[in-house]
């Protein structure tokens, strides 16, 4: 597998186990307002025109800046354990938009 490979298999298990708390609406809500927070700082960071290979070097540093904008600007208490679950969903979510996405 190579590293874009497994950063997709990763930000796919990321997503599902968002999806997994959708019969729990708190939990669910507060997870997509995390998972937003972290896709409009993708905006920022990676900007509109990327590959899947640029998406998945950025993933590599991701979790520090990622960890510093939930400290600041998150309203859920219980966003530290669910950092490394809504970062991958959100790049799952992101990666639509590289300029060779595929299925």
């Amino acid at each position: 597998m190579t590293s874009v490979e497994v950063a997709r298999h990763e930000w796919e298990d990321g997503t599902r186990r968002v999806e997994a708390e959708r019969d729990d609406v708190r939990r669910y809500h507060e997870l997509l307002a995390l998972l937003d927070l972290i896709v409009g700082e993708l905006r920022k960071r990676v900007g509109g025109t990327y590959t899947l290979e640029e998406l998945a070097a950025a993933y590599g540093g991701a979790e520090a800046w990622a960890r510093e904008l939930l400290d600041e600007r998150s309203t859920v208490p219980s966003w530290p354990r669910d950092l490394t679950t809504v970062l991958a969903a959100a790049f799952d979510a992101y990666q639509l938009g590289a300029v060779d996405y595929a299925p």
